[in-house]
Order: structure tokens, then sequence, then C-alpha cells
């Protein structure tokens, strides 16, 4: 048995070992004990009969929680934080679609139209951090700023834009193309071309950071313990080499007379 293995069984048997005597430290105690209910985090996690279903290519962070019925297209990316909770109703995701950290997307179950509302995000579409989408509608390649909040009924069509912190109030309908800021939410200008382009290469870049992200989560803690150590190495050999630099440099200065 390699050492490894042997450090592990090790661990293994301790670890084993101690929730066995707190057990049995809760049965002596008997009503009086108290017990630390644990609730691990799942990623994914069903509701009724329903379950999430994300495309093998799409990135969801571990910290993300997706749950009931929710689907995540191609190339998408659902990063730290967010909550994506579709019980009530479906949350659908498009192809290259970037939800960023600590966002809510939901779906509307009451309301005053009465209506049950889906939660439908289209291709290519990128949400900022901590925006709020609430039985919405947002078309393809549109963009929603960071800390907005859309809500129920409300429809962003493709290259539309909603600014930073802004309130789209319940069934707005922004048009193709136009920009809309403030609380409530209203037409501020027109999208230039320059943004519509932006709208695009974001979804691209977030595509691309969520491959390298994806594969450091994939990757034990032996492996990342060994990287930092390298690193941390690097940096003090190059931090050596720098004092020994300017020490040589210091006696070379030719002293006064």
């Amino acid at each position: 048995m390699s050492m490894g293995k042997a450090l592990y069984s090790v661990g293994f048997w301790i670890r084993e070992t101690g929730q066995a005597l707190d057990r049995l430290g809760c049965r002596l105690q008997g009503k009086n004990h108290f017990r630390e209910q644990l609730s691990r985090h799942r990623t994914l996690m069903n509701v009724f009969d329903k379950s999430p279903a994300v495309d093998k290519q799409a990135f969801v962070a571990p910290s993300a929680s997706l749950i009931g019925n929710v689907h995540v297209g191609r190339g998408s990316s659902i990063w730290y934080g967010c909550v994506l909770r579709g019980d009530a109703n479906s949350i659908s995701v498009g192809a290259g679609t970037n939800i960023q950290d600590n966002t809510l997307v939901h779906v509307a179950k009451s309301n005053l139209s009465g209506k049950v509302l889906p939660t439908v995000i289209g291709d290519n579409v990128t949400i900022g951090n901590s925006a709020v989408l609430h039985g919405c509608t947002v078309e393809d390649e549109a963009y929603i700023g960071a800390s907005a909040t859309v809500l129920d009924g409300a429809h962003v069509e493709k290259h539309a834009m909603v600014a930073s912190g802004a309130l789209v109030r319940q069934n707005t309908r922004i048009p193709s193309g136009e920009v809309w800021e403030g609380n409530p939410a209203r037409f501020l200008r027109k999208v230039t071309e320059e943004e519509k382009a932006f709208f695009s290469s974001s979804a691209v870049d977030y595509s691309n950071l969520a491959q390298v992200h994806a594969a450091e989560n994939t990757k034990n803690l032996d492996e990342t313990d060994s990287k930092k150590l390298l690193y941390k190495k690097k940096a003090r050999d190059a931090e050596y080499d720098s004092v020994l630099n300017d020490l040589t440099l210091s006696e070379n200065v030719p002293k006064s007379a």
C-alpha cells in the first residue's frame, strides 16, 4: 500500500470514529441532546416531479442553485451564487447566454393578472451581476445590466438593453434596439452599433471564460494545492532574483570622492 492510500485510510477511520462517538454521545444525553442538522448545498435539485436539464457544454458554478424545471442550453454559463428556481413554472436559458454572479431568476405564480408565467431567456444574452428576472421574456442578444429588475410579463426584445439598476415594471415591452433606464424604466435612446457588437462579444467572452472556470473546478484539492505551492516558489524565486539584482547594482555604483 502506498503512503497516500495509507494516510487516506487512517483519515477515513478517524472521521468514522468521530461520527460514531458523536452518535454515542447523543444517545447518552437522551432527549436533552442537541443535534446539528447539516444541509449540503446541491447545485441541481429536483422539486415535485421536475428536474434541471443542463447541456454538457454549459457551465454551472458550484455555488449556483438550479431548482426544478430549469433548462440551460449549450455553451451557456450560470455563475457563482445564482439561483434559478423553476418550481411553479419553467425557466429556459438558450445557448451562449451568461447569467452573472448572484442573479435571481424565478417564475410568476401569483400576480395581479392572475397568470402563471415562465421565464424565457434567449441565445447569447448577457445578464449582469445581481439582476432579478421574474416571469419575463428576454430575447436573443439582449443585455440586462447589473442589479436591474425585470418583472412579471415584461418582454425585452432582441438587441434591447436594460441599464444597470433599472426597474422594468410588469407587462412592459422594450422594443428591439432601445436602451431603457430608471425606476420605473423608460426609453432613453437607441442602441448604437458599437453596443450591439459588444452584446455579441460579451456573450462569446463569457462562454470562453466559463470553460476556464469549468476546467479549474474539475481539479481535485491535491492538484490545486500543488499549483499554489509552485506559484509561491516562482514568486519567491522572482523576489530573490530582484533583491540580488538590486544588491549587484548598488555594489557597482561608483563611490563619490
